[in-house]
């Protein structure tokens, strides 16, 4: 497959085919984030995307999942969109899920009629930034939208037949903001009452803002301790029946793995055992992204 500049892609999508269908993410000024410094967001020209879905299928046998890079498939024209998927459809019958990151600002251009076309063409599930749902942590880390927002954007992607991903960055508020970040993110998932939440804990990424906020000391980072007691207040105050709750990402220190609302409480008595034995967390040189 052909690349441009480093690709990333969500922990669930390993073994996905994975063509670029943007350059880049169209947002980009997020102050935690290193990823897509590199390039500028691009639309990729369409025949070249076209092009990398004829080469995979000379190449592989079986694809029985797609994943549309780069950060935000979705700010392409909904025509063009329609055609990737048309395309996947045909060369792939045995493709089982098509999935992409998207943002706020990509969900909010699409028009109901649009994401149920792309779902009826084969587009199962988005992934979605949430970070944080308290607006003070979302303004200070230059997200570019506010909470309310977020939700609403979520909510029009479940309501529409498309799946819902959603993330969420524990730490992110630092020792200041602990308790509102914990809370008021864990009302916003219970909003949108997405498919899938996934839960990392912060890591602060060189050449970025953060970096320099923690160098100068303008921000703290939570201690271990810290983090245990702001993830007992976010799964204490879950209540989205039916979401996958994951944290099992390897920036975390503690893994968490459940079914909402039936694992919370086995879900809390792991952080409380972590909280009374900090030797069952994962060691910071082992922690990574």
């Amino acid at each position: 497959m052909r690349y441009y500049g480093s690709v990333y892609r969500p922990p669930s999508e390993a073994y996905s085919l994975i063509v670029q269908v943007t350059y880049g993410c169209s947002h980009n000024t997020c102050a935690f984030c290193s990823m897509y410094k590199e390039k500028r967001f691009a639309l990729r020209p369409l025949e070249e995307v076209l092009e990398d879905f004829r080469i995979a299928r000379r190449t592989y046998r079986n694809v029985d999942k797609v994943f549309l890079a780069d950060g935000d498939a979705l700010v392409r024209k909904a025509s063009e969109l329609y055609t990737i998927l048309d395309t996947v459809r045909e060369l792939f019958p045995e493709c089982q899920r098509v999935t992409s990151y998207a943002s706020p600002a990509s969900i909010r251009i699409r028009t109901d009629e649009e994401l149920r076309t792309l779902r009826e063409k084969g587009l199962t599930m988005v992934y979605m930034g949430l970070e944080s749902g308290c607006d003070e942590v979302l303004k200070r880390m230059r997200k570019g939208h506010m909470s309310a927002e977020i939700i609403e954007m979520g909510q029009k992607v479940r309501r529409n037949g498309i799946a819902l991903s959603v993330t969420a960055i524990t730490g992110l508020g630092g020792p200041e903001l602990l308790e509102r970040h914990a809370v008021e993110t864990a009302k916003a998932f219970n909003a949108m009452n997405p498919e899938y939440i996934g839960m990392l804990t912060l890591m602060v990424e060189p050449e970025t803002p953060l970096y320099d906020w923690v160098r100068t000391g303008e921000f703290r980072l939570l201690t271990q301790p810290q983090v245990l007691e702001e993830t007992r207040l976010l799964v204490e105050n879950l209540d989205s029946p039916g979401s996958v709750f994951r944290m099992n990402h390897a920036s975390n220190y503690l893994v968490l793995k459940g079914t909402l609302n039936g694992d919370q409480q086995a879900m809390l008595r792991t952080i409380e055992a972590a909280e009374h034995d900090l030797s069952r967390l994962r060691p910071e040189a082992w922690r990574g992204l």
